[in-house]
């Protein structure tokens, strides 16, 4: 019983860390051609928010991809804290939409296009108003989380028994 256990531990962290692996690489990645950052940002690996839909592991392992991302990246602690904050509050409530596939990017969509402009404007005093900042943000989370997002999700479920060992 206790190897059971033992073993459902190490597969939970593995699979966070594999998470929080693939958001770091993404968003330094897509940081390095400049569309991660920014007024105007598109942060491909907010796709991996579905990712909740599959593994309560992937809430803390988006929540640490994105703490080491931004810090990899020079982010201010501000935009450390409030960032990694967005996509913790998006993954959580992602995981409760689970059973309703397109209703799981939302909460990412919306915690990021709320509080990430707040961070643009006032910690690094962006010239744009808060409602353009809401607007480039959140068009760039519904590409990120809902258009890319739900096509990594629907070839997950498709193709979940190669990956996961039983079908999602």
């Amino acid at each position: 019983m206790q190897n059971t256990k033992a073993r459902g531990r190490i597969l939970y962290l593995c699979h966070a860390g594999l998470v929080a692996a693939l958001y770091v690489v993404l968003t330094v990645a897509v940081g390095a051609i400049g569309l991660s950052g920014g007024a105007i940002q598109l942060r491909v690996s907010e796709a991996l928010c579905v990712l909740v839909a599959f593994m309560p592991a992937a809430i803390p392992g988006l929540a640490v991809g994105c703490l080491v991302a931004n810090l990899i990246t020079g982010c201010l602690w501000q935009d450390v804290l409030f960032g990694t904050l967005a996509t913790l509050i998006g993954a959580l409530f992602g995981r409760l939409l689970r059973k309703h596939a397109y209703l799981i990017p939302l909460p990412t969509v919306v915690a990021n296009t709320v509080i990430v402009p707040l961070v643009l404007a006032y910690v690094y005093h962006a010239p744009e108003g808060i409602g353009f900042l809401m607007l480039t943000v959140g068009v760039g989370e519904i590409l990120s989380a809902y258009v890319l997002g739900l096509a990594l999700l629907f070839a997950l479920r498709r193709h979940g028994r190669r990956l996961f060992g039983e079908r999602v």
